[in-house]
């Protein structure tokens, strides 16, 4: 409870003085000193809802470029579980790994041994950014791997992140991946080499146990639930992974995806794209259904001038968003990732969480406010 006033008064005392002295303060602070209900209940009871927040300034001067970062409670030692965000880094990897094959390319047909769903490569991105579908995942975590995918981000400077499981499934931990069967043409296919991953090592950072207990086979264990063999991958490593999409001239060459143009394109094409787009029921898979900021907390239309480049994970009461969002109308443009646990019983697997009642209206707003203070940072 100290903690929380502590911040609270730094929150307020940053934009009380910030405004005497006619400057522009530091736009977290602004935002998470509002009044709005959606955000200031988050903020009196803190502790609990392990809010983290990333937000970046966008500047364009000429032909350069410039980034200002803010950090809120921001600590790759502090655990959050990441969910289906593990998907952006998956998919992207995946349409890279096809460039060591002359003779696959995204829409080359394929099938998991021992599946029948036949897909292709561009299907299953298209399905990861559109619902966020977990089975399009796995297949492209079949393709890579668990130990190419960490290899790959490290090797780009992207760290600490461990991706080790695949997402609602039964052999979510098997290491040993399932064969890809690719069509050559019409008539003749072939299996791709599987591969055998390292297996986990327990997390130890802070927070990788949480809450009084768990469900487990129906039945209630008393014990804090682990989260220590699970993915990781914070928010300073799913920010540089959205960045160097997004702005790849930003970085150097080593640090970069090795991504052609159009394979860019194509993955900046289906980040932003929304599910009636693809052929999704637009009453069930509403423009919202995976955008939580600025426009998760309701099923509206989402304005065709904002575009929203994102991957959002919502799993064990913890809801996530990592998101360039563009508006080329009002010439608005920054990148926003954050956090927060909404889990009040502290009891995990139950499906009693406060997604719809806390945590997306909290993401939504934080959303909206950060967008207001860009759109009036450009026209001041």
């Amino acid at each position: 409870m100290f903690k929380n006033v502590l911040i609270i008064l730094f929150l307020l005392g940053i934009h009380v003085s910030c405004e005497k002295a006619g400057k522009t303060t530091n736009p977290i602070s602004r935002v998470l000193a509002s009044e709005n209900i959606s955000i200031k209940r988050v903020i009196d009871s803190l502790d609990q809802y392990e809010v983290q927040i990333k937000f970046t300034q966008i500047n364009r001067e000429k032909d350069s470029i410039h980034f200002k970062d803010y950090n809120f409670q921001v600590d790759e030692n502090n655990y959050f579980y990441p969910a289906s965000t593990v998907k952006f880094p998956i998919a992207v990897m995946a349409m890279e790994k096809l460039n060591q094959f002359d003779s696959l390319n995204r829409d080359t047909r394929f099938y998991i041994e021992g599946d029948t769903i036949e897909t292709t490569f561009a299907t299953d991105v298209s399905k990861i950014f559109a619902v966020s579908d977990n089975q399009a995942n796995n297949r492209l975590f079949e393709f890579l791997g668990q130990d190419a995918i960490n290899r790959n981000l490290k090797e780009r400077g992207i760290s600490p992140v461990r991706i080790s499981h695949r997402l609602s499934t039964n052999n979510a931990d098997e290491i040993t991946t399932n064969p890809l069967i690719v069509y050559l043409n019409d008539s003749t296919t072939t299996a791709l080499e599987n591969s055998v991953n390292s297996s986990p090592k327990p997390l130890k950072i802070n927070g990788i146990e949480k809450g009084i207990g768990y469900i487990a086979e129906d039945s209630l264990m008393q014990e804090p639930f682990s989260f220590a063999l699970k993915n990781h991958y914070p928010i300073n490593a799913q920010h540089a992974v959205l960045k160097r999409i997004i702005f790849p001239e930003a970085f150097s060459e080593n640090e970069r995806f090795n991504l052609s143009d159009e394979q860019r394109k194509f993955i900046l094409e289906a980040m932003h794209t929304l599910p009636k787009e693809v052929g999704y029921d637009p009453i069930e898979f509403y423009d919202s259904y995976v955008k939580f900021f600025m426009f998760g907390d309701n099923r509206d239309n989402i304005p065709e001038h904002i575009k929203i480049y994102n991957k959002v994970g919502y799993a064990y009461g913890t809801l996530t968003d990592c998101a360039y969002i563009l508006d080329s109308k009002n010439k608005v443009e920054f990148m926003l990732t954050a956090t927060i646990l909404v889990n009040k019983d502290g009891i995990f697997n139950d499906n009693i969480y406060e997604y719809d009642d806390i945590g997306i209206p909290f993401l939504a707003e934080i959303g909206r406010e950060f967008y207001k203070f860009e759109l009036d940072r450009r026209h001041n």
